[in-house]
């Protein structure tokens, strides 16, 4: 391996790459110290002059993996030393860099990783014809034969391969297919988060760097989306570089490689890596000295904004009226043909599978709650509240069960934009949205985390299920806003995503000419803060901005999206609630759970005594997805993650096993347990989520005068409590149920476990139903009503973009209205015939059976 990098990488060549580097750094430098001071004032502007817009109505976590990691396991990795497959331990931090160790033991003990992964810019494949197809287009016009092997042979059939376009690849293998999708979903959430690497937070640094990137692209003729702008700013920076440096080096490099093909291709992967390995190193030594330079004249920067910040602001819009003048007549023409025919079916296209996520993130949140709460109901201590905690708190960091929300948006497709916007992949847009989608989820958890808290300190054990649902309610109720407004800025962020490079690509040569003699305008000392380039790129903004604006405001009163209208604000509707967003995160296993601890740390306080406190801090972390117990005995697959204690955290039993053992306790006459915890019951732990709350919603459509005069009262009201897609899911043949009404105090009085909260506006395409109502894209065809083309600006070609400006309302514009469907309440007879039923066991151990045998 070394030899071949050494001979194809030699002094001249490394001179060579370090030149190319140094000068893309150069000019990055350049438009990052501008960038830097725009961005600068732009961040004091705001702070004097303050924003408007919706406030948050859930709280934010600070550190939300605090004290926490994501998962870890063994599995079998590729070595390329000596191409071999030997036992590896991964361990995954809250930092998402995977660590790989030689055995679960060299974990324990503290030692050095054999390496770590940074998954920024990787994709995660699952098959080898995957990886072939990706890996067959690194060597221009080298294709393999029909049944060539390849350099690698798997160990199993159920590989994890991470790919990149530049580094190194990692070859992985499992055991089963279970263990596939398991790892597979932690790989991706480890590439998502770790994709998401620069900070919102810094007002000022990120976006200089992210509008320098942009400004070189664009520089070099690269406008639209850019797949690599991912991870550390080091990392995008070698991307930057390695963008153009790579075809060049494929061109000298290639001819002079010997061997089939596919040693060939595995050379030139280690040389790919090695010089971005190269590459990366130096960017980060010139960012350093960049982010210095900049950041040691902040302080008389600063000083100087403040003190002429009313004659900048002043000099800035009186360059702006003479820019617009030029530009707003052009943008105009262009906005006129190729932009405003297709806003409407480009903005359908994100929002369907967009809001099926969201849909889903609520839906996941909601039943977990349910379950907290029929367990509850059969032991209303703290100690049951804290264990289901304990799961709840770090549901939006638990890749396997956030899996169905993240796949709803991977539906997301835009064919047609990279040929007409330049729009290089939808994976831009999808990563970005399930981001968002993480982050509602963990202020969800939060905020109802932090009600709860203070409900049972002050009110005790006493009703604890009507205590958690007033929580549920009122989190819920804050959900639904808050993740409207979520969704209307990631639409609007979106489409300028889209329509922004595409306008400044069509008006640049038109008004380059003309952009310089307005720098004649700006007074010398305010050059720094008022830039010709920017202040020409915010006209074309703000002239596209007004028509997506009023995109989204009408898509918001269509109710199948379930956005709130913009004239809906709760600002400072409930103000006591923001006193809790400066509370940490609650430990439910040390101030209620006892137990939990022991668990946790079995067999750890005593290796532990004599080390450090920050060691035996990391010995003790608790990890998001179940820890995975293995003993290393020998054999090829042998540290495979096969064993994973408590099931119920991640649901991936087939449906096979299920109907099996549903059919062993069909034919057995073994009593259930009243108990329904699933922590303690071996059925309830085993069954899928949602299934017993199905049948028993069966079973009461089925038959509902025996339902009356058999369920305990119990029972009945978590089956009232299951979430709106299940009961139009189970409910299709009898009638569905497509709005709920709110309960009024007397039935919630009656009853011990909470319904479900009734959402403002239930869309009628609800997530299972939605692939039937409303296509995932945009009718592939032409607006029928296009404008007129202009001289300047021809029209658009007419093939190949599947969106357009629809006519009408739309499909599905027939479903927004729909009548309500509530149920009929008990009659008093039938109340006291549940009462005296619900105080019987017997009944309820037996029937507990009947809904057992259904399942």
């Amino acid at each position: 391996m070394g030899d071949v990098i050494s001979s194809h990488l030699d002094e001249g060549r490394r001179e060579m790459i370090t030149a190319r580097t140094g000068g893309v750094i150069a000019e990055f430098g350049r438009l990052y110290e501008q960038q830097y001071a725009v961005a600068l004032f732009n961040k004091v502007r705001f702070d004097i002059e303050g924003g408007g817009g919706p406030q948050p109505q859930l709280l934010h976590r600070k550190v939300p993996l605090e004290n926490k990691s994501i998962f870890s396991g063994s599995l079998l990795q590729y070595l390329e030393e000596n191409k071999k497959w030997r036992n590896r331990f991964l361990f995954v931090p809250d930092s998402y860099n995977i660590n790989y160790y030689d055995s679960k033991v060299s974990h324990d003990r503290r030692l050095h990783p054999k390496g770590t992964i940074n998954c920024a810019g990787y994709k995660v494949l699952t098959s080898m014809e995957q990886y072939l197809d990706l890996i067959s287009n690194s060597l221009p016009g080298v294709k393999a034969k029909v049944g060539s092997s390849p350099f690698l042979k798997c160990a199993t059939q159920f590989p994890l391969i991470l790919w990149h376009p530049y580094a190194r690849h990692y070859y992985f293998c499992v055991a089963t297919e279970k263990e596939q999708q398991k790892w597979h979903a932690v790989l991706q959430d480890c590439v998502r988060h770790t994709n998401d690497g620069l900070p919102e937070e810094d007002k000022v640094q990120t976006p200089a760097f992210t509008d320098a990137v942009r400004l070189y692209r664009q520089a070099q003729g690269h406008y639209g989306t850019w797949e690599m702008m991912c991870g550390v700013p080091s990392q995008i920076l070698s991307n930057l570089v390695m963008e153009s440096l790579l075809s060049d080096l494929r061109e000298t490099i290639s001819p002079r490689l010997k061997g089939k093909l596919h040693e060939r291709q595995r050379n030139w992967m280690l040389i790919s890596d090695a010089v971005y390995s190269l590459v990366q190193g130096q960017c980060q030594t010139r960012y350093e000295a960049v982010v210095q330079k900049c950041e040691a004249a902040r302080s008389s920067l600063e000083a100087s904004i403040r003190t002429d910040m009313d004659q900048i602001i002043t000099s800035k819009e009186h360059v702006t009226n003479k820019i617009r003048a030029v530009v707003l007549p052009k943008a105009e023409k262009l906005l006129k043909v190729s932009i405003e025919p297709y806003i409407s079916s480009i903005l359908d296209a994100l929002m369907e599978p967009t809001s099926r996520g969201f849909s889903e993130v609520r839906d996941v949140f909601f039943r977990e709650l349910v379950e907290m709460s029929k367990n509850t109901l059969n032991e209303g201590t703290k100690e049951t509240v804290a264990q289901h905690m304990e799961k709840i708190s770090m549901l939006a960091f638990h890749p396997v069960k956030m899996h169905s929300c993240y796949e709803k948006v991977e539906h997301l497709s835009l064919e047609g934009l990279q040929q007409r916007f330049d729009v290089s992949s939808p994976s831009v847009f999808v990563q970005r949205a399930q981001i968002l989608m993480s982050e509602q989820m963990d202020n969800a958890v939060y905020t109802f985390e932090q009600i709860l808290h203070q409900s049972l300190e002050s009110q005790g054990t006493e009703d604890l299920c009507k205590t958690i649902q007033r929580c549920q309610d009122r989190v819920i109720k804050k959900f639904d806003y808050d993740s409207s407004t979520v969704r209307k800025r990631f639409f609007r962020e979106a489409l300028l995503q889209i329509f922004i490079p595409y306008m400044l690509k069509q008006l640049s040569s038109p008004c380059s000419s003309e952009l310089p003699r307005f720098r004649e305008l700006i007074f010398e000392d305010f050059s720094r803060f008022i830039l010709v380039e920017n202040i020409f790129e915010e006209v074309v903004l703000h002239s596209v901005m007004k028509d997506i604006m009023m995109a989204v405001k009408e898509a918001a009163v269509q109710r199948r999206h379930n956005l709130y209208r913009d004239s809906i604000v709760l600002s400072n509707s409930d103000p006591s609630l923001h006193l809790l967003g400066e509370n940490p995160s609650i430990d439910w296993a040390r101030e209620h759970g006892g137990g939990q601890d022991e668990a946790d740390g079995a067999g750890e306080d005593a290796e532990g005594e004599n080390e450090g406190g920050e060691a035996q801090k990391k010995r003790r972390m608790k990890q998001v997805v179940s820890m995975i117990q293995v003993e290393e005995p020998p054999g090829l697959p042998s540290e495979s993650c096969m064993e994973v204690p408590g099931d119920d955290d991640i649901p991936e039993r087939d449906e096979e096993e299920a109907e099996k053992d549903v059919d062993e306790e069909e034919s057995s006459d073994v009593k259930a347990s009243p108990n329904q915890n699933g922590s303690a019951s071996p059925k309830s732990s085993e069954s899928p989520p949602g299934l017993s709350n199905g049948s028993a919603l069966k079973e009461e459509e089925t038959k509902p005068e025996e339902q009356v005069k058999e369920i305990p009262l119990k029972v009945q009201s978590a089956t009232e409590s299951a979430s709106p897609s299940e009961e139009k899911d189970k409910g299709e043949d009898s009638q569905p149920v497509l709005e709920e009404q709110p309960p009024s105090n007397q039935e919630v009085a009656e009853e011990a476990l909470p319904s479900a909260p009734p959402p403002k506006e239930i869309p009628s395409a609800t997530p299972e139903a939605a692939p039937e109502t409303a296509p995932e894209t945009a009718p592939v065809a032409a607006p029928e009503a296009a404008p007129e083309a202009t001289a300047d600006f021809p029209p658009p070609p007419h093939d190949d973009s599947g969106f357009q400006s629809p006519t009408g309302e739309g499909a599905g514009a027939e479903e927004e209205e729909t009548a309500p469907c509530t149920v009929a309440p008990l009659s008093p007879e039938e109340h006291l015939e549940v009462e005296q039923t619900s105080s019987a066991p017997e009944a309820e151990v037996k029937t507990t059976d009947s809904e057992t045998g259904d399942q």
